[in-house]
C-alpha cells in the first residue's frame, strides 16, 4: 500500500484551556460513537433478514451520529451539490481520517478501504460494522475485487473510495488511480452507473497550521485526534462540494474516467480553498 509522506507536521501539546476540551469532548465524542454504534447493530439484526445485503435503514443512523460527531469536534460543515440519486459510486480526495465522519456525515455511502484497516483496533470494528469493503489494490487480485464491487453495486449500495490511494495532508490532489474505477464497466451495468467526483477542502482553525486536519504518513491516530479534541470550538471547517454525475457510458474506459474525475475534483478542491 502506498503511503504519501509529505514534509511532517508538529502537534503541540494541548494547553490547560485544551485539555478542558479534551476532557469534556472525548467522552461525548465516544459515547456517541460507541452508542450509535451499538445501536446500529441491533438495528442490523432485524434488518439483515428482511432486506439481506441491502440496507435500508442503518445508513441513516451512521449519518446521523457522523453529523453530530462533527459538532462536537468543532467543525463546521458546508455542502454544495447534492447527492446523485442513480446507482453507482462516488470519489473524493483523501486527506485525513476525519473524511470519514465527513462524506458519512454528508451522504449516505459505504467506503472502500485498504485490508489493514480491518485490523486496527477500534476503527476496525466501526468499519466492518458500517459496511466498509476492505480490498488489498495488489494486481493479482484485481478481478476478484471488481466482482465484490459489482455484487455491492447490484444490492444498492452507493460506495466512495479515494483514488489517490493514500491520504495527504489535505493542500494537495495527487494522481488518481484508476484500477478502482475499472469495476464500473461491466457490461449490463456501465449503461446505468455513474460515478460523482466530491471534492473535500479543509480550512484550519485560526492560527494553526494549514494542514491541521491533514494526516499522512506515519502521524499517529491518537496525537492527531487529541489535537482535534483540544482545538478551540470556533475554529476550523470543512467544504464539502458534490459535482454533477460522470455517466459511465460516456467514457472509453477506466483510465479516461479516472483522468476526467480528477480534473473535477482538483478544480472544486482549489476553488473552496481560494
Amino acid at each position: 500500500m502506498t503511503t504519501w509522506t509529505g514534509a511532517p507536521m508538529a502537534l503541540s501539546r494541548p494547553t490547560a484551556l485544551g485539555w478542558l476540551r479534551v476532557a469534556l469532548r472525548g467522552p461525548a465524542l465516544a459515547l456517541l460513537v460507541y452508542g450509535g454504534l451499538a445501536l446500529l447493530l441491533v438495528v442490523r439484526v432485524a434488518e439483515a433478514p428482511l432486506f439481506g445485503a441491502r440496507r435500508p435503514v442503518t445508513p441513516y443512523l451512521t449519518q446521523a451520529v457522523c453529523r453530530v460527531a462533527l459538532a462536537i469536534l468543532g467543525v463546521r460543515l458546508a455542502v454544495s451539490g447534492r447527492p446523485m440519486d442513480g446507482p453507482g459510486a462516488l470519489v473524493a480526495n483523501h486527506g485525513s481520517w476525519l473524511d470519514i465522519f465527513v462524506l458519512n456525515a454528508v451522504a449516505r455511502v459505504y467506503f472502500v478501504s485498504k485490508s489493514e484497516v480491518a485490523g486496527w483496533p477500534g476503527i476496525g470494528w466501526l468499519a466492518r460494522a458500517t459496511g466498509t469493503v476492505f480490498i488489498t489494490r495488489k494486481g493479482v487480485e484485481a478481478r476478484a475485487q471488481q466482482d465484490l464491487f459489482e455484487a455491492r453495486l447490484r444490492a444498492g449500495h452507493r460506495l466512495l473510495f479515494f483514488p489517490e490511494g493514500t491520504s495527504t495532508d489535505g493542500m494537495r490532489i495527487l494522481p488518481f488511480k484508476s484500477t478502482l474505477f475499472a469495476a464500473f464497466f461491466v457490461q449490463d451495468l456501465s449503461e446505468v452507473l455513474q460515478v460523482q467526483p466530491v471534492s473535500v477542502s479543509y480550512r484550519a482553525p485560526a492560527g494553526a497550521d494549514p494542514r491541521f486536519y491533514g494526516w499522512w504518513g506515519d502521524m499517529g491516530f491518537a496525537p492527531h485526534l487529541l489535537a482535534l479534541l483540544a482545538a478551540p470550538r470556533a475554529g476550523g471547517s470543512v467544504a464539502v462540494t458534490l459535482h454533477p454525475p460522470l455517466a459511465i457510458r460516456d467514457f472509453a474506459d477506466r483510465k479516461a474516467l479516472a483522468a476526467r474525475a480528477e480534473e473535477v475534483v482538483r478544480a472544486g478542491h482549489r476553488i473552496a480553498g481560494a
